[in-house]
């Protein structure tokens, strides 16, 4: 090639310079890319294991054959988590409470998270998810055991509380806290899993998040009493949540024996 050929007004391309590395790091792979987020998931305690430390390799193991094995074994597991939990909250009114309030706080969580499954498979869809209804379903499992273990947690505190106070309100209020940080680190589980399944967008996610928060609270009125005591089972009238909060909070405080 002659000098004469080359266009003049080309502007030359400069040499590709290979990236530096720092000395003494070695490239990680990719969390997608790891291989021991394909390995199957075993048993009841692996998977409350891993839903803790690799929750992405609950959300592969959702889309491979046999999952609904794991989905059996976190729902299994939620059960008990959430039926221990519930023993700690009857402990407060003790009696009858004792098994009251386990059978409540489990048939109130089962049934809000069975509501709003269908529109969370809708808003899925919506945003672009190529997850199919089974695996949804298997989100929201994974999204109850990561609150049921993380109620477990709290569990210590709240039976601290239910022994020392004899305070309705404060240990109503007390029981909401731990139930809104568990929400919230199991919607941010929620949000990985379908990030994962190439949804596209995130504010079906949010929407289905405020219907769940709401129709998981108006499940502690419908159910209501959790906390204290009644003479029925199950209340006579019809009440929304935030008026019975407003008649916990106006009611007397009983005298210290």
């Amino acid at each position: 090639m002659h000098m004469n050929d080359m266009n003049p007004n080309q502007t030359p391309v400069p040499p590709r310079i290979p990236p530096v590395t720092s000395p003494g790091r070695t490239a990680q792979p990719a969390p997608a890319d790891d291989p021991t987020e394909r390995e199957p998931i075993r048993g009841v305690m692996a998977a409350i294991e891993i839903i803790l430390r690799q929750p992405r390799r609950v959300i592969h193991a959702l889309g491979q054959p046999g999952a609904w094995r794991v989905v059996v074994a976190m729902i299994f597991s939620t059960l008990v988590c959430v039926l221990v939990y519930g023993l700690v909250v009857g402990t407060f009114s003790r009696g009858e409470q004792l098994w009251i309030a386990p059978v409540k706080i489990a048939t109130g969580l089962g049934i809000a998270a069975l509501i709003c499954l269908p529109s969370l498979y809708i808003f899925a869809c919506l945003g672009g998810s190529q997850a199919r209804l089974s695996e949804v379903a298997g989100l929201v499992a994974g999204f109850l055991l990561l609150m049921a273990l993380l109620l477990i947690g709290f569990a210590p505190v709240a039976w601290l509380f239910s022994e020392s106070t004899n305070s309705l309100c404060w240990m109503g209020a007390l029981h909401l806290l731990f139930w809104a940080i568990a929400t919230g680190f199991g919607l941010r589980f929620l949000g990985a899993g379908f990030a994962a399944t190439q949804s596209r967008s995130r504010s079906g996610l949010m929407v289905w998040s405020v219907i769940f928060i709401l129709v998981a609270l108006q499940m502690t009125t419908a159910l209501r009493p959790i906390v204290g005591t009644a003479d029925t089972f199950l209340p006579d009238g019809k009440k929304f949540f935030l008026q019975h909060w407003v008649d916990c909070i106006a009611a007397p405080v009983p005298a210290c024996p």
